[in-house]
């Protein structure tokens, strides 16, 4: 039952994905056009993620069911990446009005699921579309984290969770001073670390625990810059 409903799932997304496809190229001149366009992109972007954390969680992270349904998430994503690309390539960075309610969640979404070149690509078009009130600062937040952690780095806000294998458990990618991460947090208007954490990954936030992972990771990168 379980493959009948992933094969099911992978029929309705490439279908979906080939009729976008299509559209895009002959409307993605019709600002009309673009918030449908963006509403298949979140749907075919997110709805394999929805199906593969569902399965980790019953079958756990190294099963068969959750290998194929992240080959779907990839093949998804390099189509809709593509899209993405030629949007704010042809408009800049669109207003509430062209790309809806949802079009820049939207956005951001495809640009954090990239590799980091493309993050670090787009980051400068996100600041200024922060400026001009184009995009909330929370979106800004989670490219800037991911591509610290992507560099190697300690996270600013503390967005960033990672599978560690040694533990076979996820946990917050290290920050950067965590003592006064609710400060930086809350002085763009997001939530504190604890209620962002439960609230998204249902996660227990442990100050204690994370200053100490932040030193350890600290020394460690220390220990390996010393050596280069």
């Amino acid at each position: 039952m379980k493959y009948i409903l992933v094969s099911c799932l992978v029929l309705l997304l490439n279908c979906s994905n080939k009729a976008n496809s299509k559209k895009l190229s002959s409307t993605l001149g019709k600002e009309e056009s673009l918030i449908q366009v963006l509403d298949t992109i979140w749907t075919t972007e997110q709805t394999p993620i929805r199906l593969r954390d569902s399965l980790m969680a019953i079958h756990g992270v190294d099963s068969e069911l959750v290998k194929e349904q992240q080959a779907i998430i990839e093949r998804n994503h390099a189509i809709n990446e593509k899209k993405v690309k030629d949007i704010l390539d042809h408009y800049g960075w669109p207003t509430k009005e062209m790309a809806g309610e949802q079009g820049n969640w939207t956005i951001c979404n495809v640009i954090q699921h990239a590799d980091n070149d493309v993050r670090i690509q787009y980051l400068p078009m996100m600041r200024q579309a922060v400026k001009d009130k184009k995009l909330e600062p929370r979106f800004l937040v989670r490219a800037e984290d991911r591509i610290a952690t992507e560099r190697g780095d300690l996270q600013i806000y503390g967005g960033q969770m990672k599978y560690y294998p040694e533990t076979k458990s996820f946990n917050v990618w290290p920050i950067y001073d965590p003592v006064n991460l609710d400060k930086r947090r809350t002085e763009i208007g997001l939530d504190s670390i604890a209620v962002f954490l439960n609230n998204r990954f249902d996660f227990e936030w442990n100050l204690e625990e994370q200053l100490k992972r932040t030193k350890e990771f600290e020394l460690a990168k220390q220990k390996i810059n010393s050596t280069d």
